[in-house]
Formats: C-alpha cells, structure tokens, sequence
C-alpha cells in the first residue's frame, strides 16, 4: 500500500521550487476546506500550519492570503483567519458563471487528447465504478476534485484555468454539506455522474472537445437544480 507523504515530507522534495513549495501549501488546505477537514468557523492558525509543514509563518500568510481572495477563508481582526462559510444561494450565480466559462475551454487555446490523456481518463471512468460500489461522500467529493482537474488540462489558456478554478473550489463544499446532511440520494449522485463521464469518455475518444464542454455545461447546471431542489 502507497503511504502518502506528509505535507512537511513533500516540501523537503529536493525537486520543489519555493513556488512549487506554496503552491503545495495552497493545496494542501484548500483541499482540506472543500473536504470539510476545515468546517465553516473553523480558525486556521499561521503557527500550527507553519510547524505542520514546516516553514515559517511569511510564505503561511501568503497562502492564506491567497485562499482568502477565493473566498475560502476570511481575516477577521482580533479573531484571525477562519474559514468561510458557502452558502447556495450566494453562490448560485457563480454556477451560472461556471456554466458559460466551461464553454470556452473548447473554443480558448483547445488542446486535443493525445494517447496518454484518454488512458488517464479511462483509469479515472474505472475508478468511479468503484465508487458506485463502495463510495462515500467525502471520496465522491475527492474523485470530482480529480476529474475537474484532469478536463482542466484540454484547454491550454492559462487565465481561463485559473479562473474556473477559482470558481469551482467557491461551489465544491456545497455538495458534500448536502450530501453529509442526507439532502441528496448518494446512490442516484454516484450513478448520474459516472453516465456523465462515460459520456465524456466516448467524446474524447472522438477527439471533440466541443462535446466534452457541453456535457461539463449540463453537470454544472444539473447539478445546481438539484442542490436547489433538495435544499429548499
């Protein structure tokens, strides 16, 4: 069995730059904020992070920093940094937003899948088969959080990337609270998006990109009809 490093033991990585290093960092507990690792309210504290992964409290400030124009986090003063809260109907127009975006991928610097690409997109349509077997909400979460990444790499228009990035870690935590609340049917969850990426798969496969966009539209859109008829 793989044991996954530390977060101290993958900045000791001889190969890291100091900006592979804050972005690590910048992973690392953005992960654990979309994950619920990190609750809304939660106060992140510069001194635990700093020894956690072992650096100082600057380059820590930075990533909260960061983490707080995204909207994750907030400094409050007299408190410190504590984790926002995501509330659907705040967020409702990012959806929206994160509906017309995905469009572009397709038509912004496309990138068509070569022989690798559609091998890792295979191996990830195998591993939510799994997850239909014996998934849980949280591993859903972190499997989504693999996919939007993986379909990120078709488009090679850098502030386009970023932007749907942004946006996607703003509305990724709204899922999960659902689902951990028992507002939504895991099973009917697990089952539609696995049709949604083997969708995906037939078109990568025939090289269109355009299709694999609007399908990702129809996830965004559907899924945020769901969150709302499950959370009204």
């Amino acid at each position: 069995m793989t044991v996954k490093p530390s977060p101290q033991e993958a900045l000791e990585d001889a190969g890291l730059s100091v900006r592979d290093r804050h972005a690590l960092m910048h992973h690392e507990i953005r992960q654990r904020i979309c994950l619920l690792d990190y609750l809304p309210g939660m106060r992140l504290s510069e001194v635990a992070l700093a020894e956690e992964f072992g650096t100082s409290r600057t380059p820590i400030r930075r990533v909260l920093a960061r983490l707080e124009d995204e909207g994750l986090v907030q400094s409050i003063h007299g408190v410190g940094t504590v984790v926002t809260d995501a509330d659907l109907t705040e967020l409702e127009q990012v959806y929206h937003l994160r509906v017309e975006l995905i469009a572009l991928t397709a038509r912004l610097d496309p990138v068509l899948p070569d022989a690798g690409f559609l091998g890792e997109f295979d191996a990830l349509v195998r591993r939510g088969e799994d997850i239909i077997a014996r998934g849980t909400a949280r591993a859903f979460t972190q499997f989504d959080i693999d996919v939007f990444k993986v379909l990120l790499r078709l488009t090679a228009n850098l502030p386009l990337r970023q932007t749907l990035e942004r946006y996607y870690f703003q509305t990724k935590r709204l899922w999960l609270r659902a689902a951990e609340e028992a507002q939504l049917d895991l099973e009917e969850e697990f089952r539609i998006f696995q049709h949604e990426l083997e969708a995906i798969q037939l078109a990568l496969r025939a090289g269109d990109v355009e299709a694999v966009a609007h399908i990702q539209r129809a996830h965004i859109s559907m899924s945020l009809k769901r969150l709302q008829l499950k959370c009204a």
